[in-house]
């Protein structure tokens, strides 16, 4: 695992560096704001330093232990691993790299309890004549990660992959921080980096929200449309396919009156070629489909045709829209559903309502899609952020806000 730090004017700049150096199958880990340095530093523009890792077998495993652990803590330097070296694990650096358990909060705490339980189930087991291996410190506590995971809501399946994965590279009587670590690191790169929605390489980009009833799709795209609008200066126009609510396309026609941008209610795929035509020097338009149920085959029929009535035409993006207090047997339903429909990025909401986050890692594995937004709260043009891994994985491994 090689992670490298990379400093430029702009997010992209720095990306772009990274891929060029490192090439293109780098990980976005971590973004932030950092101040010039030197004479004069105050007149010079601030500078944003993006932490990125690429994954390569060969790499130490200690070394990229360090790397992970200096990430977590905030540490401003972060070496880059030396290839084919012998890390001497000191103490010094055992307890520097600890303090990733104390960046995830209540882990620390829950682990003592742990190690603390008293030898009932020992003892039962010896009783009942079975034979009992005495587990280490690292085995309890990959056992309370792997509980961890569940108590958030982590499908079994997922969490005992990530769990066999760690295992698969640790080794005997190794601190349970380097699995921690691991860990939090190879959940970071299953979820990737977030994947919001970006410009037409020409012309204008169509969005497509889709998504079950009452998930709040119309609430969320008037939040990114005050994004693009407010914010980033971009010509918007909102459409909705929703000629089932009345409510709702005035929902929408009351956001658009408030951003200034045009606002429209189709019916047919003309209506769409028409939008096209007279937006045709916009840079985006946001299309609010029917929230019906994902089992009404007629309604997913017509929306079907309206989403690919654009192709070969614009470039566009399709964004499902679901919420985080959902069942997860529900999402899986409702994910095949659409997926019938178009290939798209996921859009979690409500995030405010419940307590547990296992549901995006799990339809991120689930689908293979790109998360792009999440919300948390009916505030318009607040309450909605781009997908933040650090801080989701933070949370699944028990980790506070």
């Amino acid at each position: 695992m090689i992670i490298k730090k990379f400093t430029a004017k702009t997010e992209k700049e720095a990306i772009e560096n990274a891929r060029k150096e490192l090439g293109d199958g780098v990980v976005v880990m971590n973004v932030k704001p950092v101040k010039s340095r030197g004479f004069f530093a105050f007149l010079k523009s601030p500078l944003v330093e993006v932490t990125v890792a690429l994954e390569e077998e060969s790499e130490k495993y200690s070394a990229a232990v360090s790397a992970i652990s200096a990430i977590a803590t905030g540490q401003n330097k972060v070496e880059e691993p030396v290839k084919n070296t012998p890390v001497i694990e000191t103490p010094e650096k055992r307890d520097s790299n600890s303090a990733i358990e104390e960046k995830l909060d209540s882990l620390q705490s829950l682990l003592e309890q742990q190690l603390q339980k008293p030898e009932e189930e020992k003892t039962e087991k010896e009783e009942e004549g079975e034979p009992v291996r005495e587990e280490s410190e690292t085995d309890k506590f990959m056992r309370l990660l792997h509980d961890t995971m569940l108590e958030n809501e982590v499908d079994e399946k997922y969490a005992q992959e990530i769990i066999d994965e760690i295992e698969l590279i640790n080794k005997p009587n190794m601190p349970f921080d380097y699995a921690l670590a691991n860990i939090y690191q190879k959940m970071i790169l299953k979820f990737g980096k977030s994947s919001g929605i970006e410009p037409a390489s020409s012309g204008i980009k169509l969005v497509f929200f889709i998504g079950p009833t009452g998930v709040g799709k119309t609430t969320t795209i008037a939040k990114i449309a005050s994004k693009f609008r407010v914010d980033e200066k971009k010509k918007v126009a909102l459409l909705t396919a929703d000629t089932y609510r009345i409510a709702a396309a005035e929902q929408l026609r009351t956001y658009a009156n408030i951003l200034e941008v045009p606002f429209r209610v189709i019916y047919t795929v003309e209506e769409i070629s028409k939008a096209m035509e007279d937006f045709r020097d916009y840079d985006y338009i946001m299309i609010d489909t029917a929230g019906h149920s994902h089992q009404n085959s007629t309604q997913k029929d017509n929306m079907c045709n309206i989403i690919h009535s654009v192709d070969d035409k614009v470039e566009k993006e399709v964004h499902l829209v679901l919420s985080a207090t959902t069942k997860y047997r529900d999402l899986i339903s409702i994910a095949d559903s659409y997926k019938e429909l178009a290939d798209y990025k996921l859009i979690f909401t409500k995030l405010d309502e419940t307590t547990t986050l296992g549901n995006l890692l799990n339809l991120r594995l689930y689908t293979g899609a790109d998360l792009s937004y999440v919300t948390y709260g009916q505030n318009v043009p607040d309450d909605i952020e781009d997908f933040n891994p650090q801080k989701t994985v933070k949370r699944l491994l028990g980790g506070k806000n």
